[in-house]
């Protein structure tokens, strides 16, 4: 083919490293000298003959060039970028030409008047076809010398965001595999802008409209891996507002440690764009809980019980046992830490309501810390299902805090939620029970003098967690929709795991035995606005009355069974006061409620044997309905992503 021609290829090479003015230039004349060309060929086929021009057929020839590129710059022809020139370029250059042709045609008419001359009446339509062959075709033919030998073998066309070296390095290494092709760069350093790196045109982000236009960009890449939570929320929101693929090159640490090349990006996580800016764990909070001690985590292979096990063995543990009563979940999990640690690990299958496994293993692994991370979690089922709630969550944590009491564990942690505060549905109740549990044996080990801390820590949702919005959302969108939400005002709290599991195990190490340690955890969150940032995080478009055309509709679907609209984290936000960890609050004790616990537990342990769920589920609520109150409405943040003002 002619492209691969070596003269044409140092051609091709020679115009792409013009520079922009220059590219500008050469494209002016070459258009000026076309359109005169374009008037002579009317006029000569207009006329049957090779014309040689009169003076006032050299005047006509002239004003043609003269009238249309002041159009051209006005419209934007000289803007475009030619290797990437889309094919909705070609109306605009139509639309230039005959808004061209009328101004060309009233000046004509104007020499009539003036008897300065006349032209054939037929000869501007001649001319208007002729010029949009010569002014079309030219550009078009440039992109296809141009473009096409580069483009040959990419897939798409992306923008990369950040014009460093991460960034560089990773064009070279996209380049070199042939899997997507950067068209530009995006950089906020204005020293960059107009210059190249790497070949390629760095652009500032006022121009990511005319590049997402022109150069039909479904993809950007954001190539800043040093770059805080703060700076990566805010760049995200600006992004956000166009219909692209957002995807991010790993942060800093990730890279270092090895964990991803340089080459390699990851889908923007909805985390990214909550804004939370975490603290760094406190080295001596962490170390003092977990390093050189026997541990052991319930629920070891669950969302938060495995995030812990992994913080766990970072921070040198004399031991970890893993206990957990899905069969695969622990396979699962001590597989995993078995690839990344030499540390003893003791995998214990069974229910944290099996007292004799519990003891046994307690005594015979000689535990001295316990994270209670097991628990039925998922709110309409727990509410289908009362009796299996009330052993699991309420009879579970009961045997095992009695056992840890009995074995001299040194610290309990109870991993609790805000469902448990004023709930409206039996998984929060029963947790709410269990936090009481724990209380009551941190009493029991007051009154004994026995240096054992109980507590609980109390927080909301997880990002990512099993059964939560977003993995389900994802699922969702990936099918094409549409999404479910139950209630249009429903919010939630969020933080992501390895937060939750470094704020944990720091809780625990505050811990002066009672405590009841609540994670802040900013504001609410919108959940519908969740959905459509998640939506459009993955380049798709809201399907509504407004937008029928859409990619994915949002669904309401209704609140569930024992569902609330608003979750809190606080019995009375005054009550919570600060502790020397940020981000980490310890309630202040509040009096035992009404009966006492063990009157009660007896009571609820009868109506279990009876199997009658009726006086279960009431006996469950008599507990806490003195603290009940009706849905709350706390001040909701809605995702920066996507404002109000963009809907």
């Amino acid at each position: 083919m002619v492209y691969t021609d070596p003269m044409i290829s140092k051609l091709r090479n020679a115009i792409i490293k013009l520079s922009r003015p220059a590219k500008r230039a050469v494209m002016l004349v070459f258009d000026f000298f076309a359109l005169t060309f374009a008037v002579w060929a009317a006029y000569s086929l207009r006329l049957n003959v090779l014309l040689v021009p009169d003076s006032t057929q050299i005047v006509v020839m002239i004003l043609a060039p003269i009238v249309a590129i002041p159009v051209f710059i006005r419209l934007g022809l000289y803007r475009s970028v030619i290797r990437f020139l889309p094919g909705r370029a070609m109306f605009t250059i139509t639309k230039a030409i005959a808004l061209a042709t009328l101004i060309w045609v009233g000046m004509l008419f104007a020499l009539e008047i003036s008897r300065l001359g006349t032209v054939p009446r037929s000869l501007p339509i001649i001319y208007g076809v002729l010029a949009i062959i010569m002014i079309a075709g030219s550009r078009f033919m440039a992109k296809y010398l141009l473009w096409t030998p580069v483009r040959k073998g990419f897939s798409d066309q992306i923008l990369i965001y950040g014009a460093g070296e991460a960034g560089a390095q990773l064009a070279q290494a996209l380049h070199q595999e042939k899997s997507k092709f950067v068209a530009g760069f995006i950089d906020n350093d204005p020293s960059l802008h107009g210059g190249d790196v790497q070949g390629i045109r760095v652009y500032p982000p006022a121009r990511l409209p005319h590049l997402i236009e022109n150069l039909d960009i479904r993809e950007i890449i954001i190539s800043i891996p040093s770059m805080n939570s703060t700076q990566r929320q805010q760049i995200i929101s600006q992004l956000s507002k166009y219909q692209l693929k957002i995807h991010a090159l790993p942060a800093l640490s990730d890279l270092a440690s090895g964990r991803y090349l340089i080459s390699q990006v990851r889908e923007i996580e909805i985390g990214d764009i909550l804004g939370r800016s975490s603290v760094p764990a406190d080295p001596e909070l962490l170390q003092g809980m977990i390093e050189n001690r026997s541990i052991l985590v319930s629920g070891a292979g669950g969302s938060i019980g495995s995030e812990l096990c992994r913080l766990i063995v970072k921070w040198s543990p004399r031991k970890l046992v893993l206990l957990e009563s899905n069969e695969f979940s622990l396979y699962q999990i001590e597989r995993e830490l078995k690839k990344n640690t030499d540390l003893p690990l003791v995998a214990a299958l069974g229910s944290v309501t099996d007292s004799s496994l519990v003891g046994r293993t307690l005594k015979n692994e000689a535990v001295q810390v316990v994270f209670h991370a097991a628990a039925h979690k998922h709110v309409p089922l727990v509410e289908a299902n009362v009796l299996e709630g009330v052993r699991n969550n309420i009879f579970g944590t009961r045997t095992i805090a009695k056992a840890s009491h009995e074995a001299g564990v040194e610290s309990f942690v109870l991993i609790s939620t805000d469902k448990a505060v004023r709930p409206k549905n039996i998984m929060g109740a029963t947790k709410r029970w269990a936090e009481l549990i724990v209380k009551d044996f941190a009493n029991r080990a007051r009154a004994e003098n026995s240096q054992q801390k109980f507590c609980a820590v109390r927080f909301g949702n997880v990002l990512g967690s099993n059964g939560s919005v977003v993995p389900l959302f994802k699922e969702q969108i990936a099918q094409g929709g549409p999404v479910t939400i139950t209630d249009e005002e429903m919010t939630r709290y969020f933080m992501s795991i390895h937060e939750a599991a470094e704020l944990i195990v720091q809780a625990g190490a505050l811990s002066r035995g009672g405590d009841i340690f609540i994670l802040e955890m900013g504001e609410p969150i919108r959940i519908r606005d969740l959905a459509e940032n998640m939506i459009r995080l993955a380049g798709m478009s809201i399907k509504s009355p407004e937008n029928p055309n859409g990619d994915i509709e949002i669904s309401i679907i209704g609140r569930r069974p024992g569902e609330k609209t608003h979750e809190e984290l606080f019995y009375d936000p005054n009550s919570a006061k600060p502790t020397r960890k940020p981000k980490i609050l310890r309630a202040i004790r509040s009096k035992d409620p009404g009966p006492s616990l063990q009157t009660q537990m007896e009571r609820l342990n009868l109506a279990f044997e009876q199997q009658d769920e009726a006086s279960a589920r009431k006996i469950l609520f008599e507990m806490t309905e003195g603290n009940s109150a009706g849905d709350v409405s706390p001040g909701v943040v809605p995702l920066k992503v996507v404002s109000k003002s963009e809907k």
